[in-house]
């Protein structure tokens, strides 16, 4: 009998073609990264509430996009919005560092403990996402798992390293479709993908004192 990751990765074959992705995705216990009363359906190709208004991403989109950024795991990553950190978890399977940030600090919290279950090295951070990790930049791929309006921040794509990609989210007009961008000679190059379905990627509010 075919184990629950093995199944998955069976529904995956034929939509994802790089074996490295469908092999991260057989390897990193997706089980860990949902809330315990959703455990019996965290192999499902499908995304489940994980708290604060957030959930984790079909397991189909967050391979997709793994596979878009062409990991052969002596990159240096950094991934926006650690959600749950099964994203984070998968990139560090394909990549040699991962660098995390979240806007919610529970989530955050969350994420570092089911990483740690699962085995999977991320530095982890609290903070506004649409400012990247200016402090451990360039890298050489960038994962935003939240969508942008309209366009991917511009400090984003400057963190990005020559030959770096980046792959996202971008809403306009009410629709959201998966953005690539490549950086080749200090230009940048954006193709357009599929249609999909994300969080906004937002600003942390300011805080006061009084």
């Amino acid at each position: 009998m075919r184990s629950p990751a093995d199944r998955l990765v069976a529904e995956l074959r034929g939509r994802i073609g790089d074996e490295r992705v469908l092999s991260a995705v057989r390897a990193v216990p997706r089980d860990r990264f949902v809330p315990a009363d959703l455990r019996d359906r965290a192999w499902e190709n499908e995304p489940l509430p994980i708290g604060c208004d957030q959930a984790i991403s079909q397991p189909l989109v967050v391979a997709r996009m793994c596979e878009l950024l062409e990991l052969d795991g002596s990159e240096r990553v950094l991934d926006v919005g650690t959600g749950s950190g099964y994203h984070a978890a998968l990139l560090a399977w394909l990549a040699a560092e991962v660098y995390s940030i979240e806007l919610h600090e529970e989530l955050s919290r969350q994420a570092a403990r089911a990483l740690a279950e699962a085995g999977a090295r991320v530095s982890l951070s609290v903070g506004d996402g649409r400012l990247g990790l200016p402090e451990h930049a360039p890298y050489d791929a960038i994962n935003v798992a939240a969508a942008a309006a309209g366009q991917v921040p511009a400090a984003l794509v400057e963190q990005l390293a020559p030959g770096g990609r980046l792959v996202a989210p971008v809403e306009e007009e009410g629709d959201q479709y998966l953005a690539l961008l490549r950086k080749h000679r200090g230009r940048v190059r954006s193709t357009r993908l599929e249609r999909v379905r994300f969080v906004p990627l937002v600003e942390r509010p300011a805080t006061g004192r009084g």
